[in-house]
């Protein structure tokens, strides 16, 4: 087909009807023949999705555990989400920040109240939330405590991932991300996670923030010892330091709570948000902070032409809302624990330890397992979940999931085992 039909036949048929042709092969072929290789798919093509579930072209369906790594906090179109958005449509989408929107308004003042914290900064995706938490940071230790130009420092830990920007791989320990990507950007310190004296060791008058994710969920679901984040606060405040926690992936429920730091006395300064803020629809991110940290921004020092759009602001506040009225948080924690038990006896060899908490969960394997076997037992047993670092599979379904849902993983997961 040349160019000319390629359009004509989207523009009169419809796109849907354009993606309906498509079968699996088709599309696996487009999508490696067009697309950057930057990311190793599963071997199946979704073509709808619902609730827990997503469905191939064969109409087969497999458990969502992947989950969008925690944006798909909701399930797939949420009809309470679904109908905010469609009904927002046909008023406004896209306004840009050179106007006042009611829709931004209500959404700054909702995600405030979620947070209990003074001022809220939106933007689009995690990376850039952490990227503006960043700037946030940097520019407070200058014009507020008064460490000297360009010397302030921003401790990190160890095993981390908030992003794949150039500035962020630069402070991550994981080769491979930062493999032929240099220069990187200086002014981080990075410490071992879980280790308030090293923490304790690298603190100086020109540390300007901490910024930690309180479980790493990307080095495979680490949980720092108990006590931990409350000791990173106290140790935050004796040094004049902000203290900023990434919980994109760990907030809005999916720890068993609102935030994962309030699973200890651990009040964080800025609090970096995305994935499931987007209700499992649109990407929204923000930093939300207190107003002494978050005033130091004025006018051009910081922007994003759909940050904060009616649309994206619309589906954020459907989402809070559609957590706080059915009570989310708890339902994670209650079935989390459930389905940590039933991992937890299963008794397979390959099995070294389930980790986790909420729906939040790391079922680590041995490193003899042949991990891409494994990852197909899984999508065999109608599974979708893969393999993080050091050989750990993460189990992140929707937090509106029912007992016999969580059973069902358990029942799908012991038979991906056992057809090992």
């Amino acid at each position: 087909m040349d160019n000319n039909n390629f359009w004509e036949t989207l523009h009169s048929d419809g796109i849907q009807k354009a993606v309906s042709r498509l079968d699996s092969k088709t599309t696996r072929s487009l999508t490696e023949r067009f697309g950057t290789h930057n990311y190793h798919p599963l071997p199946i093509s979704v073509v709808r999705a619902e609730g827990a579930f997503v469905f191939d072209e064969a109409g087969r369906d497999y458990i969502d555990c992947i989950g969008s790594y925690s944006a798909i906090a909701y399930g797939h179109l949420s009809p309470f989400i679904v109908a905010a958005v469609k009904q927002q449509l046909d008023i406004s989408a896209l306004t840009s920040r050179a106007v006042y929107t009611p829709e931004l308004a209500l959404f700054l003042e909702g995600l405030a109240r979620f947070t209990d914290l003074d001022m809220v900064c939106p933007m689009n995706t995690g990376a850039e939330a952490v990227e503006t938490a960043i700037k946030l940071a940097r520019k407070w230790g200058y014009t507020v405590k008064g460490i000297p130009k360009d010397q302030a420092e921003i401790v990190v830990a160890d095993g981390n991932f908030h992003g794949r920007t150039t500035t962020i791989v630069g402070f991550s320990s994981e080769p491979s991300y930062k493999k032929n990507f240099g220069p990187f950007t200086p002014g981080f310190v990075s410490v071992p996670f879980g280790s308030i004296a090293e923490l304790k060791k690298v603190l100086n008058s020109n540390t300007t923030a901490v910024l930690l994710e309180p479980i790493q969920a990307e080095s495979g679901i680490l949980i720092p010892p108990d006590g931990y984040l409350q000791d990173v606060r106290d140790l935050c405040s004796a040094h004049n330091v902000l203290l900023v926690w990434d919980e994109i992936q760990t907030g809005f429920g999916r720890t068993g709570k609102k935030f994962a730091w309030e699973h200890e006395a651990a009040k964080p300064d800025m609090l970096c948000l995305g994935k499931a803020l987007g209700g499992g629809l649109i990407p929204v991110a923000a930093v939300a902070g207190v107003s002494n940290v978050m005033d130091v921004f004025k006018p051009g020092d910081h922007g994003s032409t759909f940050g904060g759009n009616p649309l994206a602001c619309v589906a954020a506040l459907a989402a809070m809302a559609e957590m706080e009225v059915h009570k989310l948080a708890d339902r994670s924690l209650m079935l989390g624990e459930r389905l940590i038990q039933q991992f937890k006896g299963m008794l397979h060899p390959a099995i070294i330890e389930v980790r986790g908490r909420g729906l939040l969960i790391g079922l680590e394997v041995r490193p003899e397992v042949d991990a891409k076997h494994l990852t197909k037992a899984f999508l065999d047993a109608g599974i979708l979940t893969k393999e993080t670092r050091h050989h750990t599979f993460r189990f992140a379904p929707p937090l509106t999931i029912d007992e016999a849902t969580v059973d069902e993983i358990a029942a799908r997961t012991e038979l991906a085992f056992r057809n090992l």
